[in-house]
């Protein structure tokens, strides 16, 4: 019986050793040496959503994936790209999840239109509601 629970508890147990053993990525957690082009960074990276935690921006989060997007956060300021032309990048690579600020598009309207709808709708029924509260 023993034997039978150690195999059990090593076979659920295997899974936590397959941790990400790739060392982080060169800036994942190392600020870059000019304090306006780190600022700009920082300012970028509060703005962009860890795809693997919930609700954290990569500047919070201390997941691989979102210290990797740092990295290449640092890297593409440090070579001078804007920080609009990274996040569109990292937009056509992860989806408008990946920011807290979506842009309007084909996709992304109803998003922006259904609080207006529902609003509207709950005006009606609610108008309705008390005319036939009022008459009665």
């Amino acid at each position: 019986m023993r034997r039978l629970l150690v195999i059990v508890l090593l076979i659920f147990a295997a899974p936590l050793g397959a941790q990400d053993l790739l060392p982080p990525a060169p800036y994942a957690n190392r600020q870059l040496d000019n304090p306006a082009l780190e600022a700009k960074a920082q300012a970028l990276m509060e703005t962009l959503r860890c795809l693997k935690c919930q609700s954290q921006s990569i500047a919070d989060s201390d997941a691989p994936m979102a210290g990797d997007m740092r990295s290449q956060v640092r890297q593409r300021i440090a070579a001078g790209q804007d920080p609009e032309a990274i996040r569109g990048w990292l937009v056509e690579r992860y989806g408008d999840y990946v920011t807290y600020a979506p842009r309007m598009s084909a996709l992304t309207w109803p998003l922006f239109a259904a609080p207006l709808g529902l609003l509207a709708l709950a005006a009606v029924l609610l108008r309705r509601r008390f005319k036939r509260v009022g008459s009665a």
